[in-house]
């Protein structure tokens, strides 16, 4: 199951996450959001994976056990800048009590998601709705794979409709800014498509 969060649900998830008894969540969540990574990637990730000025945050083992680099886009640097550090932990988003990475954060994203008024929407779903809006904004299968880190193509393929979708909106957006309607005109007789069609 995809599940793609719009704009407007994400400004109501960002609401909700201002509110969060858990104030690492407020940055778990964009990060997640930003960069396509998941979940446990994230929590795991430490300072020194990350080359801020080259925008890159390279994750040392991942889901298929080898190392891969995700970009950075100026957005997640944004958020990353306000993620706040604590002398001797090398962890990017740890447990404010225990400065180590966290078990589960189930309770207060659950929290979170039914504030915002989407009781459906799993934390994975961030990682799709990323996806999502690369494709949206034009992007390809291809780059969506690499960022995503999909060793195979074919994972990347139950994103094609989204790029259906937007070839469309581009050429419905194209035919409007011709600005003719091209549909039958009034002053057209009832026989002119037949004389038209025996030409």
């Amino acid at each position: 199951r995809e599940r793609f969060l719009t704009a407007e649900e994400t400004q109501r998830l960002r609401d909700a996450l201002e509110t969060s008894e858990n104030t690492q969540l407020r940055y778990i969540v964009p990060l997640l959001l930003l960069s396509g990574a998941r979940k446990r990637e994230l929590l795991d990730a430490k300072w020194e994976h990350f080359d801020l000025e080259r925008r890159s945050w390279r994750i040392p083992t991942s889901k298929t056990g080898k190392a891969r680099h995700v970009p950075l886009s100026g957005a997640m640097l944004s958020v990353l800048s306000q993620v706040p550090r604590w002398p001797g932990c090398s962890y990017v988003v740890p447990n404010e009590k225990t400065k180590l990475p966290y078990v589960s954060i189930f309770c207060s994203w659950n929290t979170a998601r039914k504030a915002a008024g989407l009781p459906e929407v799993r934390m994975h779903d961030l990682r799709h709705s990323m996806a999502s809006n690369m494709v949206n904004s034009g992007r390809s299968i291809y780059e969506v794979a690499k960022v995503l880190g999909h060793t195979q193509l074919k994972t990347s393929q139950r994103y094609s409709h989204l790029s259906n979708e937007t070839l469309l909106a581009a050429v419905d957006a194209s035919a409007n800014a011709a600005g003719t309607n091209w549909g039958p005109t009034q002053t057209a007789k009832a026989g002119d498509n037949l004389a038209l069609v025996e030409a």
